[in-house]
């Protein structure tokens, strides 16, 4: 077996709220409750467990791999959701794209601070 990410755990403020913020920009369902969890399956099999904790988290970086048109739901859900969208992780120039390696991304924030990147085509594309 080749080695895989299962999953990895999003630390929050509060679980099902960050779930559903990041399904709902990416026009996903969060699953039930798991223990601590509330997991948000991707679809190359990874989870990402939301976990709500009080203790201090960094900052964490999740990119994700859409096509042309999951971009182009998300850019509207990001739009209509008022959500402040860049074209760099540095988080400068708001309210623009990139269009890096022939494809389309942006970075936004989570309400946790995390920032998430949505791109068209894989770096060195």
């Amino acid at each position: 077996m080749s080695v895989q990410l299962n999953h990895t755990i999003v630390h929050t403020r509060d679980n099902r709220a960050s779930a559903e913020f990041l399904g709902g920009i990416l026009g996903l369902v969060p699953g039930e409750t798991w223990g601590p969890f509330v997991p948000l399956d991707l679809a190359n099999g990874v989870t990402l467990d939301f976990v709500s904790t009080d203790i201090d988290f960094p900052v964490q970086h999740y990119a994700f791999l859409v096509s042309e048109a999951e971009f182009d739901g998300i850019f509207a859900r990001i739009t209509e959701a008022g959500v402040t969208y860049y074209p760099s992780p540095r988080l400068d120039n708001p309210g623009h794209i990139n269009r890096n390696d022939g494809g389309r991304g942006m970075y936004f924030l989570d309400p946790n601070g995390h920032a998430m990147e949505v791109i068209t085509k894989p770096y060195g594309g």
